[in-house]
């Protein structure tokens, strides 16, 4: 049976962001109605049930996440949306604040009634101004309404949800960097523990959540765990949203369940590659996840199969590279952004990175010398495991992979002192780093 979209399904409407059309064509807030009737161990037990897992990068199970924030404590309790989509090849998020964003809202509130928050707080990158401006218009309905606010719908739960917006940092994507981002320091990590669950915002018990997570909140109230788990394969249920990007014909956010291979991602969502070029590498979850190879094209986009096949589900922002791609060039290109968006808090990521995309530039302009590529594996060794969050270890990633997969490619640059393959595609090859 064909997948239905849910979470995009009404994305191209031109009316499809207002809460006119929200209540009128999308259930509007009968899941926070539902909601306000259970007890808040129950959603969270739902949740649980449901098998949601954090769609920001790790996976971890949504439920449980809230479970572990600390109930016996007079401090107040906080749910904070990472919404900062940093990450170079996804734009998923983006797509759901500007044309769904009462889904989001919803799920705010129904997350704080479940943990027992009274605010929320989401956090969007420096760049989304305009989607800054619909949040903001929708809220303010939201409250009119009273969705938001006080008693919310003579339930007696009070909840207010604020939007803050960054200063465009990719580190302020870890969760505890951006506590501190929304505290008015810099976004840079904490040590843990204590983990935001004891200690987040202000020192108070808080869960960090992605958009996309917080949107499949009200589907599961709305149609029960047993609904959300039953969407794909076993501990990787629900809807998912991809982000197909690179060399395909129709690059754009996909609604899929994760029973979907990456070849139909590919080939049927996204048709196909630009003028049928072979494909030669997929970055199947955002920059910062190893690369697969066309052999692996037939395994399901679920967190599991994707790990399993030796990469990460991550982000899911699906970076699709025909044959033209120089491998040296894609690491030299991401090593150019991830030492621009560094914190500078920990050595080995302040100063690996540097060193990594000065290695990177001088193969890639003919002067490099075969023990430069020892070099780079071991500045790559002694940034991963090495730093405070795994902004390090995203860093290394796109030189271990290349090397691990292309090495001849660089044993080239080496010998012959040029890139090897045709000059053309310098001058087609999207630039991933600089997307964002």
């Amino acid at each position: 049976m064909a997948y239905e979209p849910v979470l995009t399904a009404f994305v191209n409407e031109p009316q499809g962001y207002t809460l006119d059309f929200y209540l009128q064509r999308q259930r509007g807030y009968e899941g926070l109605r539902k909601a306000l009737t259970l007890k808040p161990g129950d959603i969270i037990e739902q949740v649980k049930a449901s098998g949601l897992r954090g769609r920001g990068g790790a996976g971890f199970p949504t439920g449980l996440k809230w479970q572990f924030v600390l109930k016996d404590t007079p401090k107040p309790k906080y749910i904070c949306c990472n919404a900062d989509e940093s990450e170079p090849g996804t734009f998923k998020d983006h797509v759901l604040m500007e044309r769904n964003p009462h889904l989001l809202i919803e799920g705010c509130a129904i997350a704080s009634y479940a943990i027992g928050a009274r605010v929320a707080y989401i956090y969007i990158r420096g760049e989304f101004y305009h989607v800054q401006e619909v949040l903001e218009a929708e809220i303010e309905k939201a409250y009119t309404a009273g969705y938001l606010g006080k008693n919310i719908l003579g339930s007696g739960f009070d909840c207010d949800v604020f939007v803050h917006r960054g200063a465009g940092a990719y580190e302020a994507g870890e969760e505890t960097a951006l506590i501190e981002s929304l505290e008015g320091k810099r976004a840079q990590p904490r040590i843990k523990p204590p983990f935001p669950a004891v200690a987040g915002l202000y020192q108070c018990p808080t869960a960090v959540n992605n958009v996309e997570t917080l949107c499949n909140v009200p589907l599961i109230v709305l149609n029960g765990p047993e609904w959300f788990a039953g969407q794909g394969p076993e501990k990787n249920g629900g809807p998912k949203l991809f982000c197909v990007s690179g060399h395909v014909k129709k690059p754009g956010v996909y609604e899929a369940s994760m029973h979907t291979t990456l070849r139909e991602l590919i080939d049927d969502h996204a048709g196909g590659m630009i003028d049928e070029r072979p494909l030669k590498a997929v970055i199947p979850g955002g920059s910062s996840v190893p690369l697969l190879l066309p052999d692996q094209l037939d395994i399901a986009v679920s967190f599991d199969s994707v790990q399993k096949a030796g990469s990460l589900l991550g982000s899911a922002g699906v970076i699709v590279m025909n044959d033209t791609v120089c491998m040296v060039w894609l690491a030299m290109n991401l090593l150019h952004f991830y030492r621009h968006e560094s914190c500078g808090k920990c050595t080995p990521c302040r100063e690996g990175t540097d060193w990594l995309f000065k290695l990177l530039g001088r193969i890639e302009a003919g002067e490099g010398q075969p023990k430069d590529l020892d070099l780079l594996f071991g500045v790559s060794s002694n940034i991963v495991g090495k730093t405070l969050c795994a902004f390090g270890d995203a860093a290394a990633t796109p030189v271990l992979s290349t090397m691990k997969l292309f090495r001849h490619e660089y044993e080239s640059h080496v010998r012959e002192g040029r890139c090897t393959l045709p000059a053309p595609w310098r001058a087609t090859m999207p630039v991933f780093a600089g997307s964002h």
